[in-house]
């Protein structure tokens, strides 16, 4: 398949971007690294008149390190985070996580934000900054709002955007010293997207417990105190678990194979490490 006719504006700034995405009345698309809407260009399942090109922003590819946060540009790609240039003090789990995602030449190409913005319920990075409680930053012309990763995504490949907004940027807190991520995916083979996902923080010194299953038919499940699935010996509870299953339509008996597979190994990593 072959994309219908568009054209091509390079936004030189924020304001220009969503000036243009104001103008076009809805038929206008941001595109970075193009890693999931340039298969859907192809497949016609999106048609838009304009691409806006917004690669060239530099507020869009900063890195900020502050002593709570650290504030990524919707344009850093996965390998720039896998590469390190996230400043370490508690996120080195999301370079870990970011060298498994996809293969090497999606990850040069592919951006956090566009991850985010296109929100694939199996996407790495959707349950990962679920799971890490991080903030987006929605721009508007000079106008800024800040939300919740996980209001952001409001469904399967849906977003909280409004029709001349865009993301700007993700806002990523620091973990304690002694907090302890883990993620595994259940997938067919090393680069898919996964059939499951868990993503669990313990971060103790802030009353941290949080677990998110990932790769479900909408936006993950987010469990905020997951010390109600534990037993004693920190071993999960799996009638507690099939409880948040049976809550959320996950019925399936290989698909919930999948998920206790994927909670039940993030977890051991979460305990153990």
């Amino acid at each position: 398949m072959k994309p219908v006719a568009f054209d091509i504006v390079r936004a030189g700034s924020i304001a220009e971007a969503t000036r243009i995405l104001a103008e076009a009345n809805g038929s206008a698309r941001l595109v970075a690294g193009a890693q999931s809407l340039g298969p859907m260009l192809n497949l016609r399942l999106a048609q838009p008149r304009i691409l806006v090109d917004i690669t060239g922003i530099p507020e869009l590819t900063r890195i900020e390190d502050a002593a709570d946060a650290v504030t990524i540009g919707a344009c850093v790609t996965t390998a720039n985070i896998e590469d390190g240039r996230l400043p370490g003090r508690g996120l080195q789990a999301m370079a870990d996580i970011a060298a498994h995602i996809a293969y090497r030449a999606v990850r040069n190409r592919g951006t956090i934000g566009g991850s985010l913005c296109h929100a694939d319920p199996s996407a790495d990075w959707v349950s990962t900054l679920y799971a890490l409680g991080a903030e987006c930053i929605i721009a508007s012309g000079q106008n800024r709002r800040r939300l919740p990763a996980d209001q952001f995504v409001t469904g399967a490949y849906e977003n909280a955007l409004g029709p001349h907004e865009m993301l700007e940027a993700i806002r990523v807190p620091r973990l304690s010293a002694q907090a302890r991520c883990g993620y595994y995916k259940v997938c067919r083979k090393v680069g898919e997207f996964a059939l499951a996902i868990g993503a669990v923080l313990q971060d103790r010194e802030r009353s941290q417990f949080r677990l998110v299953i990932g790769a479900t038919k909408g936006r993950p499940i987010v469990i905020p105190d997951m010390r109600e699935l534990s037993r004693a010996g920190n071993t999960l509870d799996h009638g507690a678990l099939a409880a948040v299953f049976d809550r959320h339509g996950i019925v399936d008996r290989i698909d919930r194979r999948q998920k206790i597979a994927a909670v039940e190994r993030a977890y051991a990593l979460a305990v153990s490490s």
